[in-house]
């Protein structure tokens, strides 16, 4: 039987990029090659789309060739450029293991859907929508999920720190992990906060401080057959949870640690579970997405954001869940795959 052809783009011009190189190394490994026969297209900081070896941590020093997305149809995979000759490489689908902004908000999602290639993942609208934090939680709250209370702030908008309550949190509105994210205790810190997190967007989401436990859930699949893995819970030391954002990530972070199962009581895990479903059906999601919630102490489950294309990194949240489930990675890309050429939909 013919291997699937399975197009694994990572890197990215996101903060993120050193991340989803990670993601895809780890895929990589995870990935049953008697199956799949991947083609590893590394996008530099810089935009350069490269068709390499793999994802190796020195991947743009290898031997790379030039390489695109043909958004024609007919062409249904990558343009492989060489000496002012190009040869096609048909592809069965597309895994985007990108993070952050165009990868996750669906920028690559509309390449794709131009070129008529499957791809993993949420589509365009739902990419965008949850990309949006404030907009995610305006679709939550019409579906009767509870969100934080929440403020936007435009490029040119200016905001008044007396109207506030403190501590509220400001971040980037359309950004990934926790770049740009401050804590703001007193309103003498706010605008500074508002001016860091207009590095990574020109749009601006303060937002109250949710009293409670963090709280996560891996989901897989699309509706109405979804599939929860085990609910973490991040224990905090001190601060605040800033994924990503570790010198050495693998070896932990200095104020957090994820426990899977949480230690929270079942009937919450239940809850975290449901809350998780239905958050990823009212924002539209496919394939798979991590949720990320808060448990207040009354047993409240309050939406923090949702991540459609999680980390997958030796130390990502994601796969823990999953593979706690009873699902390690290696069925976790399995089911992807099945997901993306029988079940999504496009």
């Amino acid at each position: 039987m013919d291997r699937l052809r399975i197009g694994i783009v990572f890197g990215g011009c996101s903060e993120e990029h050193p991340i989803s190189v990670k993601s895809a190394q780890e895929i990589a490994r995870n990935l049953d090659t008697e199956k799949y026969e991947p083609f590893y297209v590394g996008i530099t900081k810089s935009g350069a789309w490269k068709l390499c070896d793999g994802p190796g941590a020195h991947w743009e020093d290898g031997s790379c060739r030039p390489a695109v997305l043909s958004p024609d149809r007919s062409v249904h995979g990558l343009l492989v450029l060489d000496q002012g000759r190009y040869e096609t490489i048909t592809l069965d689908l597309v895994f985007p293991v990108l993070h952050g902004k165009l990868g996750e908000d669906g920028a690559v999602q509309g390449l794709l859907d131009l070129s008529g290639i499957p791809y993993a993942g949420c589509d365009i609208q739902s990419s965008a929508l949850c990309m949006d934090k404030s907009l995610a939680y305006t679709v939550a709250r019409s579906a009767g999920i509870a969100t934080p209370n929440f403020w936007t702030v435009t490029a040119d908008e200016d905001i008044d720190p007396e109207r506030l309550t403190y501590p509220v949190f400001v971040k980037p509105a359309r950004s990934g992990s926790s770049f740009g994210v401050s804590k703001v205790r007193r309103k003498e810190e706010l605008l500074d906060a508002v001016k860091i997190a207009r590095q990574y967007d020109s749009k601006v989401l303060i937002e109250e401080a949710v009293v409670g436990s963090e709280v996560g859930c891996a989901i897989l699949g699309n509706d109405p057959d979804l599939i929860a893995g085990e609910v973490d819970r991040i224990a905090l030391s001190h601060g605040f949870f800033r994924i990503h954002q570790e010198t050495e990530p693998e070896s932990g972070s200095e104020n957090s640690t994820p426990i899977v199962p949480a230690d929270i009581p079942a009937e919450s895990r239940s809850l975290v579970r449901e809350t998780a479903k239905a958050i990823y059906r009212a924002l539209g999601c496919r394939g798979l997405s991590r949720v990320d919630m808060f448990l207040k102490e009354d047993g409240t489950v309050v939406l923090n954001e949702v991540n459609t294309l999680p980390g997958m990194t030796s130390y990502s949240r994601y796969p823990r869940m999953m593979a706690a489930a009873g699902l390690p990675l290696a069925e976790v890309i399995d089911r992807i795959v099945s997901l993306t050429l029988t079940g999504n939909g496009r």
